[in-house]
């Protein structure tokens, strides 16, 4: 997630101590609407279920079939656009009135379709400007049309309802709307988009996003994307409409209400750089917000060109124990910045993590939640060597300690690219594994192949499969490709090995037993207590 987690002890380390050009300011091009789409092959379950909820008398709770999140996502149809509607009128307690408008295109017949949604109230629901009946089944919103829906029509689904920023009941899940001491944030992953507001809940539907703020006076709205207008509203309030430019998984929507001040500077190219903070705090963050365009110049000397219309911070002034890598406006806690027992390093590759996740995990989406590990084993990766840079643990270093903890990592979470299902609550799925553990499964893979043939892969991935999603198996034959050799007998041990196989040029390494004292990680985004310095 970023809900990474953190141990101070094995953070303890030194104290502080040109890419490709980018289409900036600009409108970058669209992407073409069928390669994003044939990007989506979602598991092999899902034949069977389109044939079940086309002949299902009953509806019911579905889901696609995601071995870690089964009840997520939707079969039978693919959302190409969410617009949505929120009035927010300044009770952080009190439940948001809401319009969810959602373009979708049938892929099979339909009596009903299922829409992930909870939490909240739904008033009403249309389809193609004709009612639909509407109940709940499990997490889901079912939608009944008046009439049959064919394969390949257009949809135009309005639901009228409520999004509800108090916590959930127990046993409800978590996540969602995260309240701050002046407002509200979003923090979605992995499954918790559907308790704001309904749709497609899985990061292999990605779509386009609107966003329609109205927000009393005082109050300063920012979501994903390029602000696109104000208008003045009923009661002196205002309308913000937010605009992404690129495909965004519902797990990654951010809109953010507070009194919050938003400070721009010009990144590379001139790329919109713009930061959301508390209106207080500006002067005290200002020192971090402006190595914002550097750390973006250093990503994009290693993998090539930001893939979206802008970037910036959130720092949200709550107590939520993570960062959070929302796309185009990562999510950050204030304590981060305010603590001053939190290295520069330490700081600073907690900025870089979410940063690399914009490229890793955003424009290259997971395909399914097994595949958690190409999203924040690089993200890893560059905070890491960023860190090492910045007067933090070498590399060297770090991978050795993870790897004399790897197979305790495995014994508990599983092996990277196979992780054991989510036990109490989402965030169990974000373990150690995930993180350090599959950031020296890159590691292992620099060493097979050299450092120049392992920066062309990270380089491709993100070229070959921007706006997209993606899965190991694509990791796999690209990397094959690269080196010229099949690399699927190497990397599979790695990938789905219960024991961590051996690092190639590092023979003296050895793993500790599983239940040795070990460190957990020292991936930041789980924050606990503040690293030691030495």
């Amino acid at each position: 997630m970023n809900l990474e987690r953190i141990s101070a002890n094995t953070l303890a380390g030194p104290g502080p101590g040109g890419g490709a050009e980018h289409t900036g300011g600009a409108t970058p091009p669209r992407p073409r609407r069928r390669a994003r789409r044939t990007a989506r092959v979602l598991v092999p379950v899902l034949a069977v279920c389109l044939a079940l909820i086309a002949a299902a008398p009953s509806p019911g709770p579905q889901g696609i079939g995601d071995r870690l999140f089964p009840v997520l996502g939707n079969p039978g149809y693919d959302v190409l656009a969410y617009d949505l509607s929120l009035t927010y009128k300044g009770d952080n307690r009190a439940p948001l009135e809401a319009v969810t408008r959602i373009t979708a295109r049938a892929e099979a017949p339909l009596d009903h379709l299922n829409l992930d949604f909870s939490h909240g109230k739904v008033h009403s629901v249309t389809v193609n400007g004709r009612t639909a009946r509407h109940g709940s089944a499990g997490q889901d919103l079912v939608v009944t049309p008046e009439t049959r829906v064919r394969p390949g029509e257009r949809l135009r689904i309005v639901v009228r309802h409520t999004s509800d920023p108090r916590p959930p009941a127990a046993g409800q899940g978590e996540g969602g709307w995260v309240r701050t001491k002046d407002g509200l944030a979003m923090a979605n992953q992995a499954d918790a988009a559907h308790r704001v507001f309904p749709g497609n809940d899985h990061p292999s539907d990605k779509a386009d996003f609107t966003f329609r703020v109205t927000a009393p006076a005082g109050v300063t709205v920012v979501a994903n994307g390029l602000l696109a207008g104000r208008a003045d509203a009923a009661g002196g309030a205002t309308t913000w409409t937010y605009r992404s430019l690129h495909p965004m998984a519902t797990e990654l929507a951010q809109v953010s209400l507070g009194r919050s001040v938003v400070p721009r500077r010009p990144g590379p190219h001139g790329l919109p750089v713009r930061d959301v903070v508390p209106a207080g705090d500006r002067d005290r963050l200002e020192p971090w917000l402006r190595r914002t365009p550097g750390q973006l110049r250093w990503m994009e000397k290693r993998v090539g060109a930001f893939p979206f219309e802008a970037y910036g911070v959130l720092i949200a002034d709550t107590n939520t124990g993570f960062e959070l890598e929302t796309q185009t406006l990562s999510l950050f806690e204030r304590r981060l910045f305010t603590d001053r027992r939190y290295p520069q390093w330490y700081v600073d590759s907690v900025l870089v993590h979410e940063l690399a996740h914009q490229w890793f995990g955003d424009s290259v989406s997971p395909r399914t939640w097994s595949d958690l590990w190409l999203n924040e084993g690089h993200a890893t990766w560059y905070e890491a060597l960023y860190a090492e840079e910045r007067g933090g643990p070498t590399l060297e270093r770090r991978m050795r300690e993870a790897y004399g903890a790897s197979d305790g990592w495995r014994a508990e979470g599983g092996p990277p690219a196979r992780p054991k299902a989510p036990g109490n609550g989402k965030i169990s799925i974000f373990r150690p594994v995930v993180y350090d553990g599959s950031a020296l499964v890159l590691y292992a893979l620099r060493q097979e192949i050299g450092a120049d043939a392992f920066t062309r892969v990270e380089r491709r991935w993100v070229a070959e499969h921007r706006d997209g999603t993606a899965d190991t198996a694509a990791f796999v034959r690209l990397a094959s490709d690269v080196a010229g050799r099949d690399l699927g007998a190497f990397l599979h041990p790695w990938l789905y090995g219960a024991k961590t196989p051996p690092m190639p040029g590092h023979p003296d390494w050895t793993a500790d037993a599983p239940g040795a004292e070990q460190p957990r990680s020292t991936t930041p985004h789980r924050l606990a207590a503040p690293p030691r310095t030495r």
